[in-house]
């Protein structure tokens, strides 16, 4: 059977994936993790709501019964197109048909130094170590508190271990600020009696002139004040411009004390830079036609962040529809080619777009009618409660919302880290 090779198990490889599962073709699907990532939820394992497994699911799980998919872990170096193969770790993999999945990374615009410092909110492990990073920033300045009342041995103030600066305001950014404030809310006064909200300082820098940009203005301005009644600090038309210990410098001059710079600013195309000699579009994506194909190439096909697909004078935006919808045609297109007939050119359906900012508010614009409030907030709700992959990911996380909702709490406060390898771990 012909052989189509999918690097990438997110929204549009895994849903390429899945439309040819029982048909003609061998698949292999190759991904460095051995998990699908829901990663709009990520957010909320970093503010403690939710566990990792509530929005991983491993993909073997999700094809266990398609005799035609297999999926291996692989980290993909690069692709030779003349020869036909992906170039992995483990050695070259050839293709008949080629689905570019590989999605984005953070992009820090060439600031070394925030690549150092910053978090971010693009992967499992980055939402892990955020969420370590915040809880460890409270027991720290509740030690302080307890000791010295203002510092502590280092001479790392109260102040500064409690305040925190997401910069971008972005869907990510205005998410990840809601979420942090009402983990602050529901925390700081049950966990760290000695410890006063107003210690705790969220700062939201966004470099445009709102937050939201791709939301109208009636919604951007909404969400920015809910974001406000949270006690978020929010500044817009500010940008970073360098990070040290224990600062933030913005590049209006003022200078921020902070521990904590999480980057929600923006992310590039994982395009395989090094080992994929394809055009490319100004911003890094790749450059593909009207069926998502490379160009020259009938049998290469790009997806999703990676794809840089143009429709009505503008670029698809990095989210997940485009790239589950990129996904279907793409395989559609492989079955059509499979049976002698004409490719199809891909047409975007937007559903729409949502934010939420906390408890009983959200943001959603969908097919031009705009939501607020509760109503934005449930829609929110319901459309990612729908999306998430596996029935018992869907019960658990449903089940967590609802904990949270009505006893005000946010149980997984675990500081977790790696053990070091050659210590022995002593039970007390």
């Amino acid at each position: 059977m012909p052989r189509v090779v999918i690097v990438g198990a997110g929204f549009g490889g895994l849903q390429c994936a899945k439309r040819l599962a029982g048909k003609p073709v061998e698949v292999l699907l190759l991904d460095r993790h051995n998990y699908h990532l829901f990663t709009p939820l990520l957010y909320q394992v970093a503010s403690s709501l939710l566990n990792p497994s509530d929005i991983a699911y491993p993909v073997r799980a999700v094809f266990r019964k398609d005799r035609n998919i297999t999926f291996r872990v692989a980290e993909v170096k690069g692709v030779d197109l003349e020869r036909r193969v992906v170039r992995t770790e483990g050695g070259d993999e050839s293709y008949d048909y080629l689905v570019l999945a590989t999605g984005a990374r953070v992009n820090f615009f060439g600031q070394d130094a925030l690549a150092q410092r910053a978090f971010w909110l693009n992967d499992l492990p980055g939402a892990l170590q955020l969420r370590n990073h915040v809880l460890s920033c409270f027991e720290a300045a509740a030690t302080a508190a307890d000791t010295t009342g203002a510092a502590d041995a280092t001479g790392t103030s109260v102040r500064r271990l409690l305040t925190f600066v997401v910069v971008g305001g972005g869907p990510t950014g205005v998410e990840y600020a809601g979420a942090l404030a009402e983990l602050v809310r529901l925390i700081a006064a049950n966990d760290y009696p000695n410890l006063g909200r107003d210690d705790v300082r969220i700062v939201l820098v966004e470099g445009t002139g709102r937050i939201l940009p791709a939301f109208p203005d009636a919604l951007g301005a909404h969400a920015r004040c809910r974001l406000e009644r949270l006690g978020v600090t929010v500044r817009l038309s500010e940008l970073v411009q360098s990070v040290g210990d224990g600062t933030v410098l913005l590049k209006s001059g003022q200078t921020i004390a902070a521990e904590t710079l999480v980057w929600a600013a923006g992310v590039t195309p994982n395009c395989l830079s090094d080992g994929l000699a394809a055009p490319r579009r100004p911003n890094g994506r790749l450059e593909v036609d009207a069926c998502l194909r490379l160009p020259g190439q009938e049998r290469v096909f790009a997806i999703g962040d990676v794809a840089g697909y143009v429709q009505g004078g503008a670029e698809l935006p990095l989210l997940a529809q485009p790239a589950m919808q990129a996904g279907r045609a793409v395989a559609e297109n492989v079955l059509r080619d499979l049976r002698g007939l004409p490719s199809e050119p891909f047409r975007y359906k937007d559903p729409g777009i949502m934010a939420t900012i906390g408890r009983n508010a959200g943001v959603a614009l969908i097919r031009g009618v705009a939501l607020t409030g509760w109503l934005g907030w449930a829609s929110w709700l319901a459309v990612h409660l729908f999306f998430i992959i596996g029935f018992r990911n869907r019960i658990a996380v449903l089940l967590r919302w609802a904990w949270n909702y009505v006893f005000y709490d946010r149980p997984i406060r675990f500081i977790v880290r790696e053990a070091r390898r050659g210590v022995p771990h002593v039970r007390a």
